[in-house]
């Protein structure tokens, strides 16, 4: 991550080495949560046993680092006196682990409900969710390489990556939703219209994290 400290913290390097800390920490935990979302598509798409029994340890290891990083940056505001710009990029950070701790949470749920569907065969729709996840994905990624470089573009354009995400959330839940030829239960068309929902909203915390990319650059909003 490109440094954000403001030119004053050059007279204040102990303020400089926790920034720069907070900002390893957040991308390691950015790069566990890529691997849960990686470790639930498996799961779902690929039947993967074992990918889902990972994801639970995988979340603890996650919750762990929000945690250490709420502490962190809640000290640096209490203890440090951070200027303008500086508070700015820190309760950024704060709001955007926040996102990454829920796309974890949504990546865990995604693995339990892939042992639900073990049992029954693949829906016709399977390969549209898997491509909205493949998209999904996409965003996540890109909203990361933003945080890393700092890169307003990039950050930016998770933005547009969402429409599509949205098109597919909208299209597939109008064709579970007016499902006919359900025989026996109607257990797996729940899933799926679950599965869906916690996509849309994992692509919904990723192109938030762009936009707060975005702000801690800019100082605007988008």
């Amino acid at each position: 991550m490109n440094n954000a400290v403001s030119d004053r913290n050059f007279e204040r390097p102990h303020f400089q080495r926790r920034i720069r800390r907070l900002e390893r920490d957040i991308l390691r935990m950015g790069a566990l949560v890529e691997n849960s979302f990686r470790l639930s598509h498996q799961a779902l798409f690929a039947r993967d046993l074992i990918a889902a029994e990972q994801l639970p340890l995988l979340d603890k290891k996650i919750d762990h680092f929000y945690r250490q990083i709420e502490l962190e940056c809640a000290a640096l505001i209490t203890l440090e006196g951070p200027v303008a710009q500086d508070l700015r990029l820190i309760s950024a950070f704060m709001q955007l682990v926040r996102d990454l701790e829920r796309i974890g949470d949504y990546a865990e749920d995604l693995g339990e409900i892939a042992l639900k569907m073990f049992p029954y065969p693949a829906h016709r729709c399977v390969p549209q969710i898997e491509t909205m996840s493949h998209h999904a994905q996409a965003m996540l990624a890109t909203s990361l390489v933003a945080l890393a470089d700092l890169d307003v573009t990039a950050g930016q354009s998770v933005k547009r990556l969402d429409d599509t995400v949205d098109t597919a959330y909208k299209t597939l839940y109008q064709t579970l939703a007016n499902e006919r030829d359900i025989k026996g239960v109607v257990e797996p068309i729940l899933l799926l219209v679950l599965i869906i929902r916690h996509l849309e909203r994992m692509a919904d915390h990723a192109t938030n994290i762009g936009q707060r990319v975005a702000y801690i650059v800019t100082g605007q909003r988008g």
